[in-house]
């Protein structure tokens, strides 16, 4: 495309399009479960961070946590944490989550728990939450966020 240059590495991009920097940069974590597929824990892209889509994995066993919904849902934002911090931000800084349950009556339960994680008195993020077929591994929640770097 005219206007556009690349400059790959093992774990950053640069690309100029129309005049406009963006970095782009792989971010992993042994604290998180490894990906079990092509894709990445996490990219930062320019300013913001996005991770890929967290199931309740116990990142030491790679196998999904026991206790329920609950359990699920605390490892998952607890894996998401994980990445945040590899890339230098933090829960605090998520402005956007994308929460996928495998069953919508589980909705209250996964609420209790993401609200320890974003706290309704401290502007939690947007959040979009919606009801899956089937998630990965048998889940019964999967949760995804971006945020912003420092």
């Amino acid at each position: 495309m005219p206007g556009t240059e690349s400059h790959p590495s093992p774990s950053r991009e640069v690309e100029t399009t129309l005049g406009v920097e963006a970095t782009r940069g792989v971010v992993s974590t042994s604290r998180a479960p490894k990906a079990i597929g092509p894709y990445s824990q996490g990219i930062k892209a320019g300013d913001f961070l996005f991770t890929a889509g967290q199931a309740g994995v116990d990142p030491a066993s790679g196998r999904l946590v026991e206790g329920g919904i609950t359990a699920q849902t605390r490892q998952a934002l607890e894996n998401i944490r994980a990445i945040l911090e590899a890339a230098g931000s933090s829960l605090r800084s998520v402005v956007k989550c994308g929460v996928f349950l495998a069953d919508l009556a589980d909705f209250q339960a996964m609420n209790s728990v993401y609200a320890e994680f974003f706290p309704a008195d401290k502007g939690p993020p947007a959040r979009t939450t919606v009801q899956a077929a089937k998630l990965p591994m048998g889940a019964l929640v999967e949760i995804d966020a971006v945020a912003l770097l420092a």
